[in-house]
């Protein structure tokens, strides 16, 4: 490749000149799609910092993206959706990051309750009419 970006014709640039060279999020995840934790990770799930996670910087296992992760949730939990939009990566690549530091223990995951999982309205109406009827 010559100086000026473009390979042996000339015609192939494989980086924007206000951006520089670009890294494919693949490379970020080592190629990989999922994790084991994944299928946990919706946009609402809220990502939350273990206390033992220390000093991620000096963790050499983690890439650069694992820390700012483990920063954000340090400083106040996030969103994996927060965490996709301050980093500004896919979310894809944001799940695959958050199930390594899951495997690692340097964050835990919270999931909303499913709405089908909540208590019907109803009951709730009844019981505050009990509670006002006592």
């Amino acid at each position: 490749m010559s100086e000026d970006g473009q390979g042996t014709q000339g015609t192939h640039r494989w980086f924007d000149d206000d951006a520089g060279p670009v890294v494919r999020p693949y490379a970020m995840t080592r190629g990989r799609t999922t994790s084991r934790a994944q299928h946990r990770l919706d946009l609402i799930a809220v990502v939350i910092a273990e206390a033992r996670a220390g000093d991620p910087e000096a963790d050499r296992t983690l890439s650069p993206e694992h820390v700012d992760i483990v920063g954000l949730c340090r400083d106040s939990p996030q969103s994996v959706a927060e965490l996709a939009a301050e980093l500004d990566l896919p979310i894809g690549v944001i799940r695959v990051l958050i199930g390594d530091l899951v495997d690692d223990e340097l964050v835990h995951v919270t999931r909303p309750v499913p709405p089908a999982e909540l208590p019907d309205e109803s009951i709730l109406r009844d019981v505050i009419n009990g509670l006002r009827a006592l």
